[in-house]
Formats: structure tokens, C-alpha cells, sequence
């Protein structure tokens, strides 16, 4: 178990490494420099507790919600095209999808695929005389 988690450890450091994940961390810190952004995000915060305060009251009030929702998606939308906020996400995506091969990776291992020429990203054709059924469906 000891040489499993080292391994870990050595594939964290590589991780760590990537392209991806230095343009994510980038991106992350820009963000959180981004004074505007964090101010936007701020009022999203608030905007969301305000609603979760009055969907919540008995006798909520169907206008303050709408306007909240409202408020919501305004403010939404502009942390949405902040350009800080788009290289994240756009970075955020290229660290799931290389996060998702690999654990789609380990997963097959442990379903005893073998390690150097199993395929996250292989789809099923439905016949499973085409990779030997060891997919599980």
C-alpha cells in the first residue's frame, strides 16, 4: 500500500507539472486579484442568501423572488464574461477532462484492463464481442 500511495504522491507532483494545471493556477490567481470580479461575486453571494432567505420565509414574498432570480442572472452573466473568468473557466475545463482520463483510467485498471492500453474515452459500440465485455454493462 505504501508504494500505491508514494506513486500517488509522484503522479500529484506530475500533475502539478502540466501545462494545464500551471495555466489553471494562473488563471486562479488572477481571479482572485480581479478586484471587480470578486466584487461581482460578492453581490452573487448576497443576492443568493437574500433568496434563500425568503424561499424559505412561510409566507415568501413571489415579487422579491423574482427579483432576486433576476438579480441573480444579471450579475451571473457578468462574472460570466469577465475575461479572468473566462480563462478559468476555460482552464477549469482542460484540468477536469485531464482529471476525468485518469481517473477513467484507474477505474478500468481496477476492473483488470490493462493499465497500458485501456481507453477512458472508448465507446461502447453495444457489442461486447468487439473488447470482450469487461465493461461491466
Amino acid at each position: 500500500m505504501a508504494d500505491l500511495i508514494k506513486m500517488a504522491r509522484e503522479l500529484g507532483a506530475e500533475i502539478q507539472k502540466d501545462q494545464r494545471y500551471i495555466e489553471f493556477m494562473e488563471a486562479h490567481e488572477a481571479n482572485e486579484k480581479d478586484n471587480e470580479l470578486n466584487e461581482l461575486i460578492g453581490r452573487i453571494q448576497l443576492v443568493h442568501m437574500s433568496y434563500n432567505h425568503e424561499a424559505s420565509k412561510d409566507d415568501k414574498n413571489e415579487e422579491k423572488l423574482k427579483a432576486y432570480d433576476e438579480e441573480f442572472n444579471k450579475l451571473y452573466n457578468e462574472v460570466m464574461i469577465n475575461p479572468n473568468m473566462r480563462r478559468y473557466e476555460k482552464a477549469r475545463m482542460a484540468i477536469d477532462e485531464m482529471m476525468k482520463e485518469i481517473t477513467g483510467i484507474l477505474t478500468l485498471c481496477v476492473r483488470g484492463e490493462d493499465p497500458m492500453t485501456c481507453d477512458p474515452n472508448a465507446s461502447c459500440s453495444g457489442d461486447c464481442s468487439s473488447c470482450g465485455g469487461s465493461c461491466g454493462e
